[in-house]
């Protein structure tokens, strides 16, 4: 498989009109439990100059035992960057793609609390379809931008930079319910996450609105 190495092409046409550009991917979308996160990274002018570091790709093309490190170069090279959380209790009130803009908005939140200003971007979204507008977010310019974590850089910073919080959160949650493996299968529709669904229920964390105990893979 060739893999696409993602470039600011985008970004540096955008930022002709625009002061900045923020970046917006997903990860946990199709997890059985935990929460699903989205990372937002912005980039301005001078950062759209700077080299983009080493081994920097969409999340899901990174080897785990790379991904913590890629993560820390891609914090230090975006101008800011910030994860948004939405809960599996969340995700069962309200679906998946409203808790994917709240999480987004939370994330955006987070970036105006050190300064960053997201009126003032144009947020590129990983996708086709834009789930931040939709979930309420006013005055904001979204573009949907299909397979962006492949292509644009700050979305593949977004994307790992998200990958790797999420992560270390299953990880934590493997401490206390260690019978599911979420230090492994990070919440994903593994073979021995099914099984253990199967032997001991869902727990507290787990997505409870969804058919999952014999889902093999879901989106």
């Amino acid at each position: 498989m060739t893999v696409v190495e993602p470039r600011l092409t985008l970004e540096r046409r955008l930022l002709r009109e625009h002061a900045i550009v923020i970046a917006c991917d997903e990860v946990g979308r199709g997890a059985l439990a935990g929460p699903v996160a989205v990372g937002a990274a912005v980039i301005d002018a001078k950062g759209s100059r700077r080299r983009i570091p080493q081994g920097l790709r969409d999340s899901k093309l990174v080897p785990e035992h790379h991904r913590a490190g890629v993560a820390a170069r891609a914090s230090s090279w975006v101008s800011a960057s910030a994860v948004g959380w939405a809960s599996s209790v969340e995700i069962d009130e309200i679906g998946i793609m409203r808790a994917l803009g709240l999480a987004a908005i939370r994330a955006l939140a987070d970036l105006r609390a050190h300064g960053v200003v997201p009126e003032d971007a144009i947020v590129i979204l990983d996708g086709n379809y834009d789930y931040i507008s939709a979930a309420g977010a006013a005055g904001l310019r979204v573009t949907p931008v299909i397979k962006a974590d492949r292509d644009c850089a700050s979305a593949a910073a977004a994307s790992v930079i998200a990958k790797v919080a999420r992560d270390a959160l299953m990880t934590e949650l493997h401490d206390e319910l260690p019978a599911y493996n979420w230090a492994r299968n990070k919440g994903y529709a593994s073979p021995d996450h099914r099984e253990a669904i199967r032997t001991h229920g869902i727990s507290s964390h787990h997505r409870a609105s969804w058919s999952i105990a014999d889902a093999p893979t879901l989106f």
